[in-house]
């Protein structure tokens, strides 16, 4: 997707504007100005991230593959809070020229906000309807959960470049989301490995995890 911005990507600018304002956490604001070591956790989590999706696999213009980390993201911050964290890294791809910027809008609610609020929503139900273990935390909400984000983000952005009629879909098929099942493993490897290392060594980094839930039983 380049030169002049489509209505479909005019779209996706609209849909991410709406989005962000309507979700935007009133209380980011006050704890990040208030909190010197919450600071340094944001902007670690805005570098990590810009380095790991800087890290693409190209197959076609809009095709490319790349970790999300997101279940890591959603599971410390919250969805609202990771949406909000993903805009900086989204936009300084397109400064480095890694990422069209009319493409800006689409790729953060294709591959920052859905698979964001996705990780939450089955983080939530891992919650509610699931033991509350460490075990069950660590597999099922980080390692479980980010490979079926990945795999639902893949589904997604091969659906949006279908329906902005740049690929047919047995293209999209063949060429992208055959790649799916090898990113299933190391996605969800990144967000277990990541989880466990914060809930042994930095639990107050992650929102989600509270003592009392997982290591009472």
């Amino acid at each position: 997707m380049s030169g002049v911005i489509s209505g479909f990507q005019l779209a996706g600018f609209a849909a991410a504007a709406v989005i962000l304002v309507m979700s935007f956490p009133r209380e980011f604001g006050p704890k990040f100005r208030a909190e010197k070591d919450y600071q340094h956790w944001v902007l670690a989590s805005m570098v990590v991230l810009f380095l790991l999706w800087s890290l693409t696999a190209g197959v076609s213009d809009g095709l490319q593959v790349h970790f999300l980390a997101l279940t890591t993201l959603s599971l410390c911050h919250g969805w609202r809070i990771a949406a909000l964290i993903g805009v900086l890294p989204t936009l300084l791809l397109a400064l480095f020229g890694l990422l069209p910027f009319a493409d800006i809008g689409i790729y953060l609610v294709v591959s920052v906000i859905v698979p964001a609020w996705l990780s939450f929503l089955l983080f939530r139900l891992t919650y509610r309807y699931l033991i509350r273990h460490l075990f069950v935390y660590i597999f099922v909400a980080a390692f479980l959960n980010g490979a079926l984000t990945i795999a639902i983000h893949q589904l997604l952005n091969g659906g949006v470049m279908w329906l902005s009629g740049l690929y047919s879909w047995h293209y999209i098929v063949d060429n992208y989301l055959v790649l799916t099942p090898l990113l299933l493993f190391p996605e969800a490897m990144l967000n277990g490995m990541a989880i466990t290392l914060l809930v042994v060594y930095q639990p107050r980094w992650v929102r989600t995890f509270h003592d009392n839930d997982y290591l009472s039983q």
